[in-house]
């Protein structure tokens, strides 16, 4: 018997043009739309949310890194209503295999043949929940599809429409049962973003807005849609970066690499990602060009997660954000902002 490895056509490869860019005035007025209609019901989270979306924007994955209970599953499934995308969530535990999340063949009698049937992966937003208790084999197929936005199964290759984007979950104090990720999946997380506790008074606002609702379901609207999405990432691409701040974004990561408590710094990658997501957020923000300020708001998410610290710093109880932080305090910025340039 011969296997089908052609997948349902709405998971086949899309054929149409690239998207019209979306003038960068009205990207920023979408994705300003985009973070209040979330802001309904994520409450006390305007700068991770904002993250997260210059992420998106930047055509990267996020990691929400940080305790159970804060609202990270909360997030990403709203911003992808607001953005219009299909989500899907799994739930990763140590017994959650490849196929769970790629898909796998079946039998089709009627056909005598077996047919692909495509996985949770093929989706607009895939939410990993707790993505450290899953096993480093089944982390090395999502890692696959993050990297390549392909998936292979059974020797057949097939790709994942656009936009595709990852949002996973992973909580940092427990160990017990848990599968640490490897660097180079950390290293495909555009940003690992940490939520944090709320203030008393944001907190305080969460309870009352339940009580209100009288139901524990809340509700997001759409604003745009997956084409519309689309639009918005072209716009972002089409905002050029002043070559000071590009090599700004070199020279921060080079620093990473020469300091005395890192062995391992961040890769051209992480400055990739660290121009990325600064020229999403200037976007967002109504600029058309990204400044210094920018880069340095998004070096922690960007480049904390990608640094190796020595066994001596790390039993010091330095943190790799730590790192980051003086090196942006240390590395000099362009000494003008290039406006309008």
């Amino acid at each position: 018997m011969t296997a089908s490895h052609h997948p349902p056509s709405q998971h086949q490869p899309s054929q149409h043009q690239p998207p019209h860019a979306m003038a960068p005035e009205d990207v920023s007025r979408c994705a300003d739309a985009v973070l209040r209609e979330v802001g309904t019901v994520v409450v006390g989270m305007q700068g991770p949310l904002r993250l997260a979306l210059a992420t998106v924007l930047a055509g990267g994955h996020v990691l929400f890194e940080d305790v159970p209970g804060l609202g990270k599953t909360l997030a990403a499934r709203s911003l992808a209503t607001a953005l219009g995308l299909e989500f899907r969530r799994v739930q990763c535990t140590p017994d959650l295999l490849p196929s769970d999340i790629t898909g796998s063949a079946v039998w089709d009698p009627q056909a005598s043949t077996f047919r692909f049937r495509p996985g949770p992966v093929f989706t607009g937003l895939l939410l990993a929940d707790e993505i450290n208790r899953t096993a480093p084999k089944t982390q090395s197929a999502l890692l696959e599809a993050m990297a390549e936005r392909q998936v292979t199964v059974d020797g057949a290759t097939y790709a994942l429409a656009p936009p595709f984007h990852v949002m996973a979950t992973s909580n940092p104090i427990e160990y017990e049962g848990t599968y640490p990720l490897p660097e180079a999946q950390l290293d495909r997380f555009m940003a690992r973003i940490a939520v944090g506790y709320l203030d008393a008074a944001p907190e305080a606002e969460v309870l009352q807005r339940r009580l209100d609702r009288r139901t524990d379901e809340a509700r997001v609207r759409q604003v745009v849609d997956s084409s519309g999405l689309l639009a918005m990432q072209a716009g972002v691409e089409s905002v050029r970066v002043d070559p000071d701040i590009v090599r700004y974004c070199v020279d921060l990561a080079a620093a990473t690499r020469r300091h005395e408590a890192v062995e391992v710094g961040a890769s051209p990658r992480g400055s990739l990602a660290l121009m990325l997501v600064a020229r999403a957020l200037a976007v967002i923000d109504g600029r058309h060009f990204v400044a210094p300020e920018d880069v340095k708001t998004v070096g922690v998410p960007t480049l904390a997660h990608r640094i190796t610290l020595t066994p001596a710093t790390w039993a010091a109880g330095v943190q790799a954000e730590d790192v980051v932080r003086a090196v942006l305090s240390h590395v000099p910025g362009p000494k003008t902002v290039p406006a309008g340039r």
